[in-house]
């Protein structure tokens, strides 16, 4: 009896009877049964269900369990069906293991917890598994513990983005919760369908919840959530506003240095092209050498040095207090609407058009910083993970690592 107990506390079998153990090929086999109260058990909904038939009975099903020191160690049991009102006929559960895995909890777990902290690499070879095993474990473990936490609970100010898993070949949808900083969702695509999809995950109630979502212009995702969350202002990402304006800035540029080179003058030309990161930088980051080039741009072309203040003053908006932003953001239009820069006039008319969703962000001092550094951690993940074959392993990772879905090792959990 004494036996028993040692076995059942070094394998963490609580809920399960160890009849018998063997050496197989240099492998520790250890048969085991469900205690009558686990039995007979529905492994999705977890009900007590009617036997159906034996199934693989006549063949002992085996899942591996944590090792012993340098021993492998399988769990053998028996397995049947059940007939479930709900979900038809299923193979039944076992504590000692989540539905279609070979492998036990404490494994999985274990093999989650040191892939949120090494590399997959790194974890194959300690738990001796396939690299793409390290993958499945981490999609089953996912759904498990999400299906215990539910992340989408309480969101308020989400940020919504997007982030290319293969080299620009595949993407996927994040969403982030600004108030935990926490990755609350994943999906591969980067389409409107892929944002409904998650709109409808969360339900009609907890939409109606949302107060306000961070994001880019695209349609994709800023036509669904005003359609689906009635309650939310959309907060348009300072970033895109001020990349457009020294994108216009840079198209000056190019058009004052094109100008200059038809004319023949090399001089100039040659400082417009040098002058490209002085117009770029913020003023307080300046070098004394390209703040002389700036004062050379004032002295001999006022077009371009006033396409520089333009672009200046608009990145100013987003750091002052509310009330003067908005003030500013009005001069800012009639200036551009009246600057003879046909690159700032389209600007000035898109953000007239934008307006409610910049002036969203202005006020609630809403940004998809949180969602852009989500990202740099989701990249930093599939370096460390030297390569997936799936965007939903990357996805299991990312919300195992940034959604707090990591499950403790057994000895903590216990």
């Amino acid at each position: 009896m004494r036996g028993r107990r040692i076995w059942k506390l070094l394998l963490g079998l609580g809920r399960a009877v160890i009849e018998d153990a063997f050496i197989e090929q240099e492998t520790l086999v250890v048969k085991v049964r469900p205690k009558a109260r686990e039995r007979s058990r529905c492994p999705h909904c977890r009900r007590r269900c009617p036997g159906y038939d034996q199934g693989d009975g006549a063949k002992p099903k085996r899942w591996r369990a944590l090792d012993f020191g340098t021993t492998l160690v399988y769990l053998e049991s028996p397995t049947h069906r059940v007939s479930c009102k709900r979900h038809g006929v299923v193979v039944a559960a076992v504590p000692w293991a989540r539905h279609g895995s070979s492998f036990t909890v404490a494994f999985e777990d274990t093999a989650a917890w040191l892939a949120v902290h090494t590399s997959k690499k790194a974890v194959a070879a300690l738990m001796r598994i396939n690299w793409r095993t390290v993958g499945w474990i981490c999609e089953r473990v996912m759904v498990d513990e999400g299906a215990r936490r539910d992340p989408l609970q309480n969101l308020k100010r989400i940020g919504i983005d997007e982030i290319s898993t293969a080299k620009g070949q595949t993407y996927m949808v994040v969403v982030v919760d600004h108030d935990t900083g926490r990755l609350v969702w994943a999906h591969p695509g980067r389409d409107r369908a892929t944002v409904e999809r998650f709109l409808a995950e969360l339900g009609n109630a907890r939409c109606q919840e949302i107060k306000l979502v961070s994001c880019d212009d695209a349609d994709w995702i800023t036509r669904p959530v005003r359609e689906r969350c009635q309650n939310a202002l959309v907060c348009l990402d300072p970033f895109h506003i001020v990349k457009a304006a020294t994108d216009a800035l840079d198209e000056i540029r190019r058009e004052v240095w094109n100008e200059a080179r038809r004319a023949g003058e090399a001089q100039l030309a040659k400082e417009l092209k040098g002058a490209r990161f002085a117009l770029w930088k913020n003023p307080e980051k300046l070098t004394d050498g390209q703040e002389l080039k700036l004062a050379r741009i004032q002295q001999v072309n006022q077009r371009l040095f006033r396409a520089y203040l333009l672009a200046q003053q608009l990145r100013l908006i987003y750091r002052l207090a509310p009330k003067k932003a908005l003030a500013l953001l009005e001069a800012w239009l009639k200036w551009a609407r009246r600057s003879r820069l046909e690159p700032f006039r389209k600007l000035a008319k898109r953000i007239t058009q934008q307006r409610p969703m910049i002036e969203a962000a202005i006020t609630n001092n809403l940004s998809n910083a949180a969602v852009e550094q989500m990202n740099t951690q989701i990249r930093l993940i599939m370096r460390r993970g030297y390569g997936f074959h799936s965007p939903w392993a990357v996805i299991a990772l990312a919300m195992l690592s940034l959604g707090g879905l990591c499950p403790p090792l057994p000895a903590e959990g216990a």
